[in-house]
């Protein structure tokens, strides 16, 4: 017989300014989490709690509380509303949910797959491989390790498989790029640091602006602009700052610009990937996906000034995405394409600024999924001040 419960609370989140919410894959980890210790346990849980990727911990309220079957076939299923805090973006409110059941045969000690509304990839350039369900890299990881450690809680040495599903996900999935992007069938399981910042808010603005402040008070002479938290991970190893020269600009990459230039900070060093880098590049400094998306044949055009072959492209222009034209870059040997990409970066700031460009030092980095340097450019008669070369400079 089947037992059930529900609980429509939403997960708890510290309010400090504005209000901060869950990435999907979050939400997911601790679905699947409390699923398997009801496996195991033999009773659902009202809350659980995980560990997500910025160091911090997340307690999580329990939508959907299931456990069926008998103890050779029991399966338990445990979802999470999401909450997309203050800005919330269009899976805010979207039931996650994990079904976990043991796997005795398996190789793996969790092997994941998308159910019902997540999405499953069908074209490359998304760092999935294709036919896979869209849940990616840090998403996957979370999971599994809140399963063994629910499995560790309890002594259990079992192997799991977990069905990562989204009731409403084929629906939402209409709003999101997904279709766009190859990915049919269902939203994608996403996020690197577990938390999501709102977006497209003056409270952010205020922050950015803050964090220039400070540091042009302190006198800092040499600001690092990121358009995300994992380019500012990657920048930190490569220049010898101080955290208070780092600021997570988000959409407010040109505002952020000025600023510097208001507060007479003489260099600024943009940091970002391909997609956010081609937008900007375009002279578009609100970078947030819903505004601006990745434009193929720009970037395509961008090759053949370097010299790519009419087949390179032709596939560029065809890319999904901007990591699917990184791929294709690569694959025809042009890495050459990245620092002319980082050039326009620079050529476009200083058209932004006007006439305070000439206040302001820019340098462009831009990096792989991986943490290491594509391109780079900078508007000083000087290299940029790297401390770790790029692989290009060895």
């Amino acid at each position: 017989m089947a037992r059930r419960e529900s609980d429509y609370s939403r997960p708890t989140v510290k309010r400090r300014g504005m209000r901060t919410g869950y990435t999907t894959g979050a939400c997911a980890a601790a679905a699947a989490k409390a699923a398997t210790l009801a496996l195991l346990g033999g009773e659902p849980v009202s809350d659980v709690t995980i560990h997500l990727p910025i160091g911090s911990d997340a307690t999580f309220q329990l939508h959907r509380r299931e456990i069926d079957g008998g103890d050779a076939t029991a399966a338990a299923t445990c979802s999470v509303i999401k909450d997309g805090g203050d800005d919330p973006d269009v899976t805010s409110g979207a039931e996650i949910r994990a079904k976990v059941w043991q796997d005795r045969d398996a190789e793996n000690k969790v092997t994941l797959r998308g159910g019902e509304g997540v999405g499953t990839v069908t074209k490359p350039g998304t760092g999935i491989p294709v036919g896979d369900a869209s849940i990616t890299r840090v998403p996957r990881r979370m999971i599994e390790q809140a399963v063994l450690e629910a499995a560790a809680s309890l002594d259990s040495d079992a192997s799991f498989i977990v069905e990562i599903s989204v009731p409403d996900g084929r629906e939402i999935a209409k709003k999101t790029d997904n279709p766009r992007l190859g990915i049919v069938d269902g939203i994608s399981i996403l996020g690197t640091t577990g938390v999501v910042q709102p977006f497209s808010t003056a409270a952010w603005r205020a922050s950015v602006n803050v964090s220039i402040d400070v540091a042009a008070a302190n006198d800092l002479t040499h600001m690092v602009i990121s358009t995300g938290t994992q380019s500012e991970a990657f920048t930190k190893p490569r220049l010898a700052l101080p955290d208070m020269a780092y600021v997570n600009a988000g959409i407010f990459t040109g505002s952020s610009l000025k600023r510097c230039v208001q507060r007479g900070i003489p260099r600024a060093t943009l940091v970002g990937m391909i997609g956010k880098f081609s937008k900007i590049a375009m002279g578009k400094f609100v970078t947030h996906v819903a505004g601006n998306k990745v434009d193929p044949v720009f970037l395509a055009s961008l090759a053949a000034e370097c010299g790519a072959s009419d087949e390179a492209q032709a596939q560029m222009r065809d890319a999904a995405s901007g990591r699917h034209f990184q791929e294709i870059a690569l694959e025809h040997g042009m890495m050459s394409v990245f620092d002319l990409v980082c050039e326009r970066v620079c050529d476009a700031a200083r058209l932004f600024l006007a006439d305070r460009a000439d206040d302001l030092i820019i340098d462009a980095i831009c990096f792989d999924f991986e943490g290491d340097i594509l391109g780079k450019a900078t508007t000083s008669a000087s290299p940029i001040p790297l401390v770790q070369p790029a692989a290009s400079d060895d």
